[in-house]
């Protein structure tokens, strides 16, 4: 089974005028993937030079990785940091496996894009009125209650 990908081999060309004449130059930069890191294992060279080192490692990272996440789902209905644990074992898996890295930087893309989409001023309008409705409608279903009910501590009920 091969974890390797496509994307590993391809490099971006950009065309860069070399004279005064105009004559372009391809000249070749890093992976393609705008100045991320490429592809593949980061484990110390010493360890990828031995296979059974170098498999032995890889079920190492997958197994703590493993519980990281599996400890990230067990507190998501829990209090507590369920999605950035999750998160967190995704990237101790992608310092080996090729899968975890294009599934961090499609995460990584999607939230940018996300905080941008925020960061639009009509996005930011919605969403202030939204919220000082939702609040308008919270505060007088409070006023309501209070009115009808009054204030009563639960341990002071009498039925």
């Amino acid at each position: 089974m091969n974890a390797e990908s496509d994307e590993r081999g391809k490099v971006a060309a950009t065309a860069v005028p070399t004279s005064a004449t105009g004559d372009v130059t391809a000249v070749v930069t890093g992976d393609g993937a705008d100045g991320e890191r490429p592809l593949g294992s980061r484990a110390p060279e010493f360890v990828k030079a031995r296979r059974t080192l170098h498999l032995s490692w890889q079920v190492g990272v997958f197994v703590v990785g493993l519980a990281v996440v599996v400890t990230g789902v067990i507190l998501l209905p829990l209090p507590g940091p369920g999605w950035l644990i999750i998160f967190g074992g995704m990237a101790i898996w992608a310092t080996e496996f090729v899968w975890a890295q294009l599934v961090l930087r499609w995460t990584k893309r999607k939230v940018t894009e996300a905080a941008q989409k925020a960061l639009d001023p009509r996005v930011r309008r919605r969403n202030l009125i939204l919220t000082t409705v939702g609040v308008v409608i919270v505060a007088v279903l409070l006023a309501i209650y209070l009115w009808k009910f009054g204030i009563v501590m639960p341990w002071k009920i009498d039925e």
